[in-house]
């Protein structure tokens, strides 16, 4: 097997595309890149002999079938909701199929016909989900399987942030560094994860009140908010019976009471059009949410409402994003979640000499001899610029493995599967390490128990 098909070349498969391209002639692969912007393809080839670029639209159904014909294994960094329809080509077709995504029911559903025609199909192995299952795994399994013990407790916490530097004066220190309507609309609906025995929930509207500090060593202080559900981790980590379970999210210290704001006035609602948007300027929009009060400034306010000091930490990110001036928000129409994203990428899409950073942390606790010990666990990377970032290639690099380790044999995995098994996990951190992203782990004992 030789002939790779990667669908989709957008920012996140540039790290995957140059892995696959700077592995070719070893490997003797013929790498496709397929996008529905051709050029778009063709900046991802280079113009490699041992790649092509093809123009591509993934509802015409026998276009797709007819490019997964030509493939032994399939990448798609399609938006997911279009997996599906790659994965009934790749079923009649009778090709692999990697992707970054979430299993999906429509793909879980897919698992037995998959195995039937010994075709593994392969899905959260990119960056989150991907890198922090098998972080996780490995450790979970050392304790389990290998030490024969429980575990008590584990915790995940993973963020795509700005590299520190000091010549930038954003006070949020956070940019745009995957798609920006997933931020906006980061954390809504009901949070569930289980504290020391206890299922816990937490509204959408108090999610960003409730923070977890966090300290890396060699990187400072985070803090983390929680992700919308822990509890489904019971059942693909297998933790039933586990005292604690928490997922969340890893900003810089300071944005959580900021993007409150945010949350508070309704500015990240997602289920309306709002009226008078042509024309709108980014002061008038903050203003619509906020009563009416012709004397006083919309600063005053919306610090009045929020209980906000006027030349405190939040009021200056809040300002330093322009919120406050009389510029036009660009639009003709749009839910408030869409003007939001709209007037934040003025000021955190990443210029071309900025550098992202990926922070991943995990905590496990579990008792030994009497003794409760921790596991603390973490992964600090930092990108090139804008283009080669820590998220394309924690994104990436996973995926190429993969498709390495597929089409040299060295898989038996078949069917819908995600990166939870050795097999799997331990070829693709080891390769990982290679290329820089290794984790940084520390035991502590923490009591006698």
């Amino acid at each position: 097997m030789n002939r790779i098909l990667v669908l989709g070349a957008g920012r996140s498969a540039s790290s995957l595309i140059t892995y696959l391209l700077d592995n070719a002639e070893e490997h003797d692969w013929h790498v496709t890149v397929a996008d529905y912007a051709l050029q778009l393809a063709e900046e991802k080839t280079k113009g490699s002999a041992r790649a092509e670029a093809k123009a591509f639209n993934i509802n015409e159904e026998r276009e797709c079938e007819a490019l997964v014909a030509e493939a032994d294994v399939v990448l798609s960094m399609l938006p997911a909701s279009f997996h599906p329809k790659v994965a009934e080509a790749c079923l009649k077709q009778e090709k692999h199929l990697i992707t970054a995504s979430y299993v999906s029911p429509d793909m879980r559903a897919m698992d037995a016909a998959a195995k039937e025609k010994g075709l593994l199909f392969l899905n959260e192995c990119g960056l989150d989900p991907g890198i922090d299952h098998m972080s996780a795994m490995k450790v979970i399994d050392y304790i389990r399987k290998d030490k024969g013990l429980e575990l008590r407790a584990f915790e995940s916490f993973t963020g795509g942030l700005l590299a520190p530097d000091p010549k930038d004066d954003n006070p949020w220190q956070y940019g745009f560094t995957w798609n920006p309507r997933n931020v906006v609309l980061a954390g809504q609906g009901t949070v569930k994860f289980i504290q020391e025995g206890r299922y816990k929930f937490i509204p959408y509207h108090k999610l960003f009140k409730r923070k977890e500090m966090i300290h890396i060593p060699g990187h400072g202080y985070f803090e983390g908010y929680a992700n919308r559900d822990s509890l489904q981790y019971l059942d693909v980590y297998d933790l039933h019976g586990i005292k604690t379970l928490f997922r969340g999210t890893l900003r810089r210290t300071g944005y959580c009471d900021a993007w409150d704001v945010f949350v508070q006035l309704g500015a990240t609602d997602d289920s309306y059009q709002m009226e008078g948007v042509e024309g709108m300027t980014h002061r008038q929009f903050i203003n619509s949410f906020l009563s009416y009060n012709p004397q006083d400034s919309v600063e005053l306010k919306l610090a009045h409402y929020l209980g906000l000091e006027l030349d405190g930490p939040v009021m200056h990110k809040l300002k330093w994003l322009d919120l406050f001036e009389e510029v036009e928000v660009g639009l003709l129409k749009g839910t408030p979640a869409q003007i939001l994203e709209h007037i934040l990428k003025k000021k955190w899409t990443i210029r071309p000499d900025q550098k992202d950073q990926i922070v991943m942390w995990h905590l496990f606790d579990y008792v030994e001899n009497g003794q409760v010990k921790r596991i603390r666990s973490a992964m600090v990377a930092d990108g090139e610029n804008s283009k080669d970032t820590a998220m394309a290639k924690t994104v990436g690099y996973p995926l190429g493995i993969v498709t390495k380790l597929l089409l040299t044999g060295k898989l038996s995995a078949r069917g819908v599967q995600v990166p939870i098994i050795p097999e799997l996990y331990n070829p693709i951190l080891d390769e990982l390490e290679t290329l820089g992203f290794d984790f940084i782990e520390e035991e502590v004992v923490l009591e006698e128990s």
